[in-house]
């Protein structure tokens, strides 16, 4: 279950890789844009900012994340990724941190590619951070018990993968960033990957195995993500982007 509020809880620093993904597709008056895993919709309504003659389009699998977005002001709906097929006259397909949840995404990929109007464009980006420290403490507590909710050890592509995956289309612009932030508090980092690499594991234990689980996991990303001295930690994000226009 997606928890709107903690996914928020961090909302400057999980915004700027979407307006810097955005802000690479060159569409001038599209007909329809799609938010594929809008998720709570805060950032839903700056694509009808951008492009206010569309008639935009937002879906996402959790009801609770819909729900917010519907609080929000968005017309959103549940839907499920891997079946959605684009309508004929979609010009805009915006999927921002979703695509690593889907294991069989390249294919999704390549179906919604083909299924795009010639000079349509496509914009998604995902976490590039599952050899990191963060996911890879995540497992190691889990242990063999736990294996089972993770989808896959690394769910994305890298970026030459992905560009491959795009290669025949018109523009191809594959990317990565790695952001430094700056987070604050005692459990900084566990706290950013409640909202989102947390979430299978939380949703796997009892209340009292999540408390037995999390209180091995904390000290270990301390030690992973020391504190500053002026009580901030440095947490550093890739990032894997790709726009392409069909």
């Amino acid at each position: 279950m997606w928890d709107p509020a903690q996914y928020l809880a961090f909302a400057d620093h999980r915004a700027r890789p979407f307006y810097e993904l955005v802000g690479r597709v060159r569409a001038s008056e599209p007909r329809r844009v799609v938010d594929v895993g809008c998720g709570p919709g805060s950032l839903t309504s700056s694509l009808s900012a951008r492009w206010p003659s569309a008639v935009v389009e937002a879906f996402d699998s959790s009801p609770e994340m819909v729900e917010a977005a519907r609080a929000a002001g968005v017309d959103a709906r549940v839907d499920d990724v891997t079946t959605w097929e684009p309508l004929p006259d979609t010009d805009v397909v915006v999927s921002n941190a979703v695509l690593q949840w889907v294991v069989s995404h390249p294919s999704i990929v390549s179906r919604w590619v083909a299924a795009l109007p010639s000079g349509a464009w496509l914009a998604f980006q995902v976490p590039g951070n599952y050899a990191d420290a963060s996911h890879r403490l995540i497992r190691e507590v889990a242990g063999e018990g736990l294996a089972h909710v993770f989808r896959a050890e690394k769910p994305v592509l890298d970026p030459v993968e992905y560009a491959d995956l795009l290669g025949d289309c018109a523009v191809a612009d594959v990317w990565e960033t790695t952001y430094v932030q700056r987070l604050s508090g005692p459990d900084p980092v566990l706290e950013w990957v409640s909202g989102t690499a947390l979430r299978p594991v939380r949703a796997a234990l009892s209340s009292t195995d999540w408390d037995a689980y999390v209180a091995e996991l904390a000290p270990r990303l301390r030690e992973a993500y020391p504190q500053r001295a002026d009580g901030t930690t440095w947490f550093p994000f890739r990032r894997i982007f790709a726009v392409a226009q069909v």
